[in-house]
């Protein structure tokens, strides 16, 4: 529970717990940041780290000169692919373990699904999932289970991660440090984290109230 209360306080607190690291260990923030950037996409068992608030935070703080926002961009977005890559690799390498047995929570019919569903909007889902907390962490296990092909999926997660660390890492480097933004970080944070919530939220919606198909005999 301690450990759970802390990491809710770090992250509503990004901006206050970053300056304190950057404080106390300077460079090896670059560090910091880049593996935590690499896990939140790369192990699918760590959606819960900080991604696009990260991003947006550490834009801030390159603005008003604590870092350097080219050498931030590059390892980010190294990181970001790297994970991804990671992920997918994952999964391709369970994929045929995960395929000798049935299970009841994963299904051989639902990794066939799931293979042709990635096969026919593969580069549509990965890009988008970048933008989309937990389901980009998922995305490319779930790629590499469905043996979705190596080039297709490289080309669409540098794609994704190239406009997911453009936009919120320059949109943090320019707009971060303005007197009502920086005042209200932490809102700034709840919001941004909560709109990346919108789609995920508007589709589970419409799943909900689609009418269901009845298979005539």
């Amino acid at each position: 529970m301690d450990f759970l209360l802390a990491a809710v306080d770090f992250f509503l607190h990004l901006d206050k717990h970053l300056q304190t690291i950057l404080e106390n260990y300077g460079g090896w923030t670059y560090l910091l940041v880049t593996l935590t950037i690499f896990a939140e996409t790369g192990f699918v068992v760590t959606p819960f780290l900080p991604g696009d608030s990260l991003l947006f935070v550490v834009g801030a703080f390159a603005a008003a000169g604590w870092l350097d926002p080219w050498l931030l961009y590059g390892l980010l977005f190294f990181a970001g692919v790297a994970g991804n890559f990671v992920n997918y690799s994952i999964g391709k390498w369970l994929g045929p373990a995960v395929l000798e047995k049935n299970y009841r929570f994963l299904r051989r019919e639902y990794l066939d699904k799931t293979g042709a569903f990635f096969e026919k909007y593969g580069g549509k889902t990965i890009i988008i999932a970048r933008f989309l907390p937990i389901v980009r962490t998922v995305a490319p296990f779930l790629a590499g289970i469905g043996k979705m092909s190596y080039g297709k999926f490289t080309i669409y997660s540098v794609v994704g991660c190239f406009l997911w660390v453009s936009i919120f890492l320059w949109g943090g480097y320019f707009f971060g440090n303005i007197p009502l933004i920086k005042k209200n970080l932490t809102v700034v944070i709840l919001i941004i984290v909560g709109a990346s919530f919108i789609p995920t939220i508007i589709e589970l919606i419409r799943h909900k109230l689609k009418p269901k198909t009845t298979v005539s005999k």
